[in-house]
């Protein structure tokens, strides 16, 4: 048995459904590894069919394929480092989450996952059976074993393998990003490598997936949970970690640590790579949306820029008779700034003709809120209707608080095909054109410096549907909204619970209904990036029919 042992650790980004694209990656990286002389190279959970794969997992073809690519897989690399991939396995009547050995041609073990998460964004209890806790592998180097995922967030695999003599502790995983997590899963990592005494390999993919964005930051531990390398969050990476044993065992060699930026720029990063890759994986080279001169569509306006370049990125402005100068000038100065297309669409016209049309039905009744829906409709219309001539994926700007309270228009303001800032409370969004304005990296494709102009930051929100209109005319003031919907929404609270924490009862029983009676357009809006645990979607289902109120 060697005393040094090399693995190489690739954090990459798979397609969901791209099994030989997703192979191919995988064997570049361990051509990567081999090369560098590694005995192991190790990639991520389910990554041979992406993740999440949700049902189509359950396609009896999709399995038999992605097992037949994992075999041919093993037959490329029979002449080199091991190879470690996650992809699905049949046994019998059960399906499994596994983790696969690839050695001298052909697949010489498999790890299946215990532990099925069956919160938040995983329905694994649904889709797989759970597999038996299985004993390290054999490398000829440590014996490894190997707890997939939600395995390491308990001390039974991890504890089971160790007592069956795995000497190093590798953790494949497909976790998605919400805010603040890191510090999450460092501190369970660090509780398995204190219980067993060993070293540990968390490692991570990256990428977007729908709504969710999975960050990387694959990190490596020590005994006593002592850091020795940590991989960016973000971006796909390979690095290469060398463990040397010891009297007292193996040992990682300390590596390069990335830094890991704070929470504005990790947001800010998940919606421009979702972003990306939504558009990429689906095959959308450009986008359009609606820009109004507010502050909504103009950090959409950016995300989309830095996520696919300026070039890719067409504006309209669909100004109404109520579309103020301002509206009109910040816009401007928004696409001036980023650089990219900018068309004008009046709507005066055709709205005026959808009320011709209504007015022997509307007579006698007096204009409401119908008249400004028209007005948010045909802005919806008239932005797919260019969407479908130019091929262009129109994008929808409603941040969190309008998504919670419905205080955005169906078949209006919500048409689209992706909102980066669905998962983006309002205060929120404001703190984040702050830091962009201020702020620039090299994976942003527009320019640097001021692309949200300081009075678009600065003026009283508005829907422009009426004139003089203001949002607080409607909504409480965002600070307020925004404190009582992180109480309702993420954290669950009750009505007597966002009293207590000094909110009028009234205003938190009119804000809890308002959520309830907007579940049916929830259901119906176009997916975004989650940055959240308790996003709108998968982390937070309820009924659309639902009577109930909170009575306390």
């Amino acid at each position: 048995m060697t005393d040094q042992y090399r693995i190489t650790l690739a954090q990459l980004n798979p397609t969901v459904g791209d099994l030989a694209g997703n192979a191919a990656k995988a064997l570049e990286a361990w051509r990567k590894g081999r090369d560098a002389g590694a005995q192991m190279v190790a990639l991520p959970e389910m990554f041979i069919t992406g993740y999440q794969t949700q049902d189509l997992i359950r396609r009896k073809g999709f399995i038999l394929d992605a097992v037949a690519v994992i075999e041919g897989l093993a037959a490329e690399c029979a002449d080199g480092p091991i190879l470690m991939i996650g992809g699905p396995a049949i046994e019998g009547a059960k399906l499994h989450n596994s983790y696969y050995l690839l050695k001298e041609g052909r697949i010489a073990g498999r790890a299946d996952k215990f532990f099925l998460p069956n919160y938040n964004v995983f329905d694994e209890v649904r889709l797989f059976s759970r597999g038996a806790i299985q004993g390290p592998f054999a490398t000829g180097g440590p014996r490894i074993g190997t707890p997939i995922c939600e395995d390491a967030w308990y001390p039974d695999v991890a504890e089971a393998q160790v007592e069956s003599g795995a000497e190093v502790l590798l953790v494949p995983n497909g976790s998605p990003y919400f805010r603040d997590k890191f510090a999450v899963r460092l501190n369970n990592m660090v509780a398995r490598v204190v219980e067993n005494d060993v070293p540990l390999i968390y490692l991570n993919m990256v990428g977007g997936q729908d709504d969710q964005f999975f960050d990387g930051g694959s990190f490596v531990l020590n005994r006593g949970g002592a850091l020795a390398l940590q991989m960016p969050l973000g971006e796909e990476a390979v690095a290469h970690v060398d463990l040397i044993r010891g009297d007292a065992g193996w040992v990682a060699q300390e590596g390069a640590c990335a830094a890991h930026p704070d929470s504005f720029e990790q947001d800010y990063r998940a919606m421009v790579e979702t972003l990306r890759d939504y558009c990429r994986k689906t095959g959308f080279e450009q986008v359009l949306l609606g820009l109004s001169g507010g502050i909504d569509s103009a950090i959409v306006a950016v995300i989309a820029a830095d996520a696919l370049g300026p070039d890719n990125v067409r504006c309209v402005m669909l100004p109404s008779k109520y579309t103020s100068q301002a509206s009109l000038d910040d816009a401007q100065k928004v696409v001036n700034g980023l650089g990219c297309a900018y068309d004008t669409v009046p709507i005066a016209g055709p709205v005026d003709a959808v009320g011709d049309a209504l007015a022997a039905l509307f007579e006698g009744h007096a204009p409401d809120l119908t008249e400004e829906n028209i007005q948010s409709r045909m802005r919806g219309l008239l932005l797919m209707a260019q969407s479908n001539k130019f091929g262009e994926m129109l994008l929808t700007t409603g941040n969190k608080s309008e998504v919670a309270v419905g205080y955005a228009t169906i078949y209006g303001d919500m048409s689209g095909g992706y909102n980066p800032i669905k998962d983006l409370y309002k205060t929120r969004v404001f703190d984040i054109c702050r830091w962009r304005n201020a702020n620039h990296r090299p994976w942003m494709k527009a320019p640097a410096g001021e692309m949200i102009p300081v009075a678009i930051i600065d003026k009283p929100p508005s829907a422009e549907l009426r004139p003089d209109q203001r949002d607080d005319d409607s909504l409480p003031p965002y600070e307020i909204l925004d404190g009582i919907l992180t109480m309702l929404v993420d954290e669950e609270a009750s009505v007597a619970d966002c009293v207590a924490a000094g909110y009028e009862r009234e205003t938190v029983k009119r804000v809890e209904h308002l959520i309830y009676i907007s579940e049916y357009k929830r259901f119906q809006s176009a997916p975004g990036t989650r940055l959240s645990s308790r996003a709108f979607w998968l982390d937070r289902r309820y009924p659309i029919v639902n009577r109930w109120r909170d009575p306390s």
